[in-house]
């Protein structure tokens, strides 16, 4: 595999994933790839008690590819890319996202289909997506089953970046520590105590159960939003200005329509 790297850990109880495509780690159609293949030998891998993601060097993941994005290309992506979180609910597999820099939209999105989210203090965390005139589908549904609408609504209208210590305090981020390196210390520590004394059977019941409603919602709901993206919103002229602008890494110059 190119696009990530993986290793197994504590007797092949903990699956890292690390993706790897520098400097960006961006969530291109050949990184999603290789993440459902190995998503797909986790199903049947029945020793797996957790699964961790992280960023090679400096940064978790910008993203998605926004040349993915253009409209001849955003039907195809967005069902790759909503595959993962279709994979993720199947799997059942407790998950754990290790961030350090910036975590940005598909990227981030990618962490918060994680049960518990671990950053450092140089994680960056944002859904930027209205800056090119889109929107997210699956953070438009798991931002408010995490923190509440009130609090995504402004996260994801706004497309603003955050802290680490900014998103523990709106609810999505569990932990935040000081750097990467005490980052994997106490994630390594976190899962000694709390998932390697467990049944890898059960710790999957677990997680079927606690995600009831955020399977349902996300199974039910997700191909909706998937529609209104690739039908309605690529569609229009300022959602096809806002990624080409920014691929000719120029202003984008809106129509309002």
């Amino acid at each position: 595999m190119n696009k990530i790297k993986l290793n197994y850990l504590h007797n092949n109880s903990v699956a890292q994933i690390t993706l790897c495509s520098p400097k960006g780690n961006v969530l291109d159609s050949n990184m999603m790839e290789e993440l459902l293949i190995v998503f797909k030998e986790f199903k049947n891998n029945s020793d797996l008690k957790v699964i961790t993601f992280e960023g090679e060097g400096y940064h978790f993941s910008f993203g998605a590819s926004v040349e993915e994005h253009k409209k001849e290309n955003a039907a195809t992506m967005l069902k790759q890319f909503h595959s993962l979180f279709y994979a993720v609910i199947d799997m059942g597999i407790p998950s754990i996202a290790k961030i350090s820099g910036q975590c940005l939209g598909g990227g981030l999105e990618l962490a918060l289909v994680c049960n518990i989210l671990f950053a450092d203090k140089t994680a960056k965390l944002g859904q930027p997506e209205i800056v090119l005139g889109v929107f997210p589908p699956p953070a438009s549904l798991i931002l408010p089953m995490k923190i509440g609408n009130a609090r995504a609504e402004e996260f994801l209208i706004t497309g603003k970046t955050i802290t680490a210590v900014e998103g523990m305090q709106m609810g999505f981020v569990n932990d935040v520590f000081e750097s990467k390196e005490e980052l994997n210390s106490k994630v390594d520590d976190y899962i000694q105590k709390y998932f390697l004394p467990r049944s890898a059977s059960s710790l999957r019941y677990a997680v079927k159960a606690s995600r009831t409603m955020f399977n349902h919602i996300l199974e039910n709901k997700l191909k909706v939003l998937e529609n209104i993206y690739t039908k309605e919103l690529m569609e229009t002229l300022d959602a096809n200005e806002g990624i080409n602008s920014f691929l000719e890494k120029r202003k984008p110059l809106w129509q309002n329509k």
